[in-house]
């Protein structure tokens, strides 16, 4: 498995070194195994799940503890497939597969709760927008 040094993480998800490190101390990202001489070596999954944080706080906006939720579930849900795939017995897939529907389930409720705030903003803006524009148009007539 490839290892990777901070400094090649960084450049590759965007974030400082120091942001990296305060990712692991408060477990929003899962601390690296280290060398011999104590240095972290982060792997491609890590890399991953710094992507989903940017993309979780970047474009969804969650806060570090909304974050903390949203890859709590990743991380149940990630260990709930293994455990499925092991799986053979029609009923317990069918229990692995209920679990699974439930985090995802609040995922998408976490989502949604964005979305909404999003569209109520975004109206409250578009009303702002109108009511200008009608008066611009009032003006210059």
């Amino acid at each position: 498995m490839d290892t990777f040094k901070i400094d090649d993480v960084a450049k590759e998800s965007g974030l400082t070194k120091r942001t990296i490190r305060y990712y692991e101390e408060i477990g929003v990202l899962f601390p690296p195994e280290r060398s011999e001489g104590g240095m972290r070596l982060y792997t491609r999954k890590h890399i991953e799940r710094l992507s989903q944080i940017v993309n979780a706080r970047d474009v969804l906006g969650f806060s570090l503890m909304e974050i903390q939720d949203f890859v709590a579930i990743r991380e149940k849900l990630d260990e709930q497939k293994q455990v499925y795939w092991k799986t053979e017995a029609a009923e317990e897939k069918l229990s692995q597969l209920l679990e699974m529907k439930v985090m995802v389930d609040k995922q998408m409720e976490m989502v949604d709760q964005k979305l909404s705030k999003m569209a109520e903003f975004r109206k409250e803006i578009a009303y702002m927008q109108k009511r200008i524009n009608d008066g611009i148009t009032k003006m210059s007539t």
